[in-house]
């Protein structure tokens, strides 16, 4: 499996020249390993925009009332993926998420609006909460005492436990 690449604006641009010159978009995606939806894209955003069409977009904030503009669009008008991403400015791959999740559980899906980031509680605890208690840091320091025991324990049985196997094998145990 080859590894995906990028095109940047300068060889997008070359790609546009090429279809205008004549040139097919599947011969130009065989020459070049570029995606041929991608291509298409490319090829609609640049008669519609000209080169500006090439630029990377700056990403949409898709609320519930657009999603479902362009989910009632491309589900009443059958309007193609493609279209759908020129008319509104999202990717093909994100409306085709959007029908799927439209199809399979209904307007319902894009009410549930996932939280994003870290959940709340997982970093490393805080430096300047309030002071302990000496009863809570004698138990914190007692916790960590137990768990250094147990640690220097296992420690020391794997110690013996590979003497052991030395002395069956016939050699001696190493002196550090």
């Amino acid at each position: 499996m080859s590894k995906r690449k990028k095109h940047g604006y300068a060889e997008c641009l070359k790609f546009m020249h090429m279809i205008e010159d004549g040139r097919s978009i599947h011969s130009i995606r065989m020459e070049y390993g570029i995606n041929e939806n991608r291509l298409h894209v490319l090829w609609g955003r640049y008669q519609l925009e000209g080169q500006a069409g090439l630029l990377k977009k700056k990403n949409i904030n898709a609320d519930f009332a657009l999603k479902k503009t362009i989910v009632l669009d491309v589900e009443e008008n059958h309007l193609t993926l493609h279209a759908a991403s020129l008319k509104y400015g999202a990717s093909s791959q994100r409306i085709s998420v959007w029908l799927k999740m439209y199809r399979e559980h209904g307007w319902t899906a894009f009410e549930v609006v996932k939280k994003r980031g870290r959940p709340p509680g997982m970093g490393r605890p805080r430096k300047n909460s309030k002071p302990l208690t000496e009863l809570e840091r004698l138990r914190k320091e007692n916790m960590e005492l137990k768990t250094e025991n147990a640690l220097l324990k296992k420690v020391r049985a794997l110690v013996e436990e590979r003497n052991a196997r030395l002395r069956e094998i016939g050699q001696g145990p190493s002196k550090n």
